[in-house]
């Protein structure tokens, strides 16, 4: 199982949204290198959601549920089809503590702050899991 985060705009769709939908098609990414990391998202991958405005924080966990595929109606985007799973308590793990903790440089969240779909390296899901998230 591999771990990606995927940012959202919570004024466009939150994580409460998502929570009230129970599963969406992720769209609308159209960065050449986050449709790379869509395209390595498989059946059973965990997707932190990140709310990229205001709090900016990780707001809750998804699930792929289907095999990530081009989109039929935009030829520089891709599809995956994730379902809820949770929404985090409060107090979230927000960029704000990642920075902080200064180890993170690599953690592309932290070096390309405007990529919208991510991997999430092994020494930060070790970082999250000491911060109390449940994943």
């Amino acid at each position: 199982m591999q771990y990606f985060l995927a940012k959202t705009d919570p004024e466009t769709y939150s994580i409460n949204d998502f929570e009230k939908d129970k599963e969406i098609i992720w769209s609308g990414v159209r960065n050449a290198q986050a449709v790379i990391f869509l395209k390595k998202m498989e059946k059973g991958d965990r997707v932190f959601i990140y709310h990229s405005q205001g709090e900016a924080a990780i707001v809750g966990l998804a699930e792929v549920v289907g095999n990530s595929r081009p989109d039929p109606d935009d030829k520089k985007s891709w599809l995956v089809d994730f379902i809820f799973i949770k929404k985090f308590s409060q107090p979230f793990i927000t960029l704000q503590q990642i920075k902080r903790e200064g180890k993170f440089s690599d953690f592309r969240l932290v070096k390309q702050s405007r990529l919208s779909v991510m991997d999430v390296p092994i020494n930060v899901l070790e970082f999250f899991k000491k911060q109390g998230l449940d994943f």
